[in-house]
């Protein structure tokens, strides 16, 4: 599907309207966690499988639908879709996916994001570039810069997620299209984080810049399905949370020119029971630093750096859509992680997205065709 999934009927974008004018600041009450109570309000409903959000600087927030629509939430209201969208296939896992402000967006209005596209051979993940008009309207000066170099037919496993490093190049996380054995092709984007400058040339510190080895853009091998990707605003370290097969969900901490093993090694097995690769190591290839079995199903990751939550300092906050709960995760003293809570399960839905918010609440989006964008706060704040 193309363009054509970007526009609804003027019946349909109305009813999405009605819907969110009604749900703004809905408050579920306290939950307890272990340590802390929190609260959660639902700020918009009516989304179509919301898939990213991200906050603008006047605290409004910008959404990602995964049926090729992107919308500006402000004071519970859902605005029309943003013109000037590329062409997106959205079909199976495939859509309008994740997306990013600039570092300088307050005076570039640059923002990034990836979709589904479709091209010669099939389908795959591309990344996009384009200024946000002033009324938040229409996207402007868009650049496609990047696409995978093989497209293949199918809908499943496209990644994929945005970081930023501090000095405005991109980390892009892409999916193994469900040709596991893709991973491993270092000729082949599938199954790779890559990294990119801000216009799509190749970083100078790429493991692979010459080409001669492997396409020059990747940084990373042997991901299944990365579908969230995040710095530690605190040292600037890199993870990502990826989906296993049948168990072996895993965060990972993706480093210069090295391999993350699948499908040679993981802790999940195939959908059928049968044994995936060699085993759970070999040698050359990286360990998880936490991996989950049975599977999550993880949608994003957060490392929490907020003021909201000190008690959270430094934990992974991990949504999950199987079992539609947030996992958080604390690190000791030497590094290891562990799970040490699952909290919100099965209360609203799979849950896609997870940033934390300037003030430090929490923003989960909700994969349903009637999604949501909650907030998490502190049950005794004032915010």
């Amino acid at each position: 599907m193309l363009c054509s999934l970007q526009l609804r009927s003027a019946a349909a974008v109305a009813f999405a309207l009605c819907l969110s004018g009604n749900a703004h600041a809905e408050d579920s009450g306290t939950i307890e966690t272990q340590k802390v109570a929190i609260k959660v309000e639902t700020i918009a409903r009516g989304l179509n499988h919301p898939w990213a959000v991200e906050v603008l600087p006047d605290g409004a927030y910008i959404v990602t639908e995964r049926s090729g629509r992107m919308r500006i939430i402000r004071d519970g209201k859902i605005s029309a879709p943003i013109e000037g969208l590329p062409d997106i296939a959205a079909s199976g896992q495939g859509g309008l996916l994740d997306v990013a402000l600039d570092p300088n967006f307050t005076s570039n209005r640059t923002i990034y994001f990836t979709a589904s596209i479709e091209g010669e051979g099939g389908m795959g993940t591309a990344a996009f570039r384009a200024t946000l008009s002033r009324d938040e309207t229409r996207l402007a000066d868009l650049k496609r810069i990047f696409l995978m170099n093989r497209l293949s037919s199918g809908t499943l496993q496209f990644g994929s997620r945005i970081a930023i490093a501090r000095d405005g190049s991109l980390f892009i996380s892409l999916g193994d299209r469900y040709e596991k054995d893709r991973a491993q092709d270092l000729r082949d984007d599938a199954g790779s984080v890559i990294h990119i400058n801000a216009d799509g040339s190749i970083p100078a510190d790429n493991p692979f810049k010459d080409g001669k080895k492997a396409l020059p853009e990747i940084w990373s091998k042997g991901h299944r399905n990365p579908e969230g990707i995040t710095f530690d605003a605190a040292d600037g370290t890199l993870y990502t949370v990826e989906h296993g097969a049948m168990g072996g969900d895993e965060i990972n901490n993706p480093q210069a020119g090295k391999n993350y093993g699948w499908p040679v090694v993981t802790y999940g097995r195939d959908y059928s029971g049968a044994k995936i690769g060699v085993g759970t190591a070999k040698a050359g290839m990286e360990q998880p630093l936490f991996y989950w079995d049975p599977s999550i199903a993880p949608g994003a990751i957060a490392v929490y750096r907020g003021k909201m939550f000190p008690e959270w300092n430094g934990d992974f906050i991990v949504a999950a859509l199987k079992f539609k709960l947030l996992s958080r995760l604390e690190r000791n003293g030497n590094g290891k992680i562990e799970e040490k809570e699952r909290f919100l399960k099965g209360s609203y839905g799979r849950l896609r997205d997870v940033i934390v918010a300037p003030d430090g609440a929490l923003l989960i989006t909700t994969d349903e065709s009637n999604g949501a964008l909650l907030r998490i706060s502190r049950a005794n704040s004032t915010n």
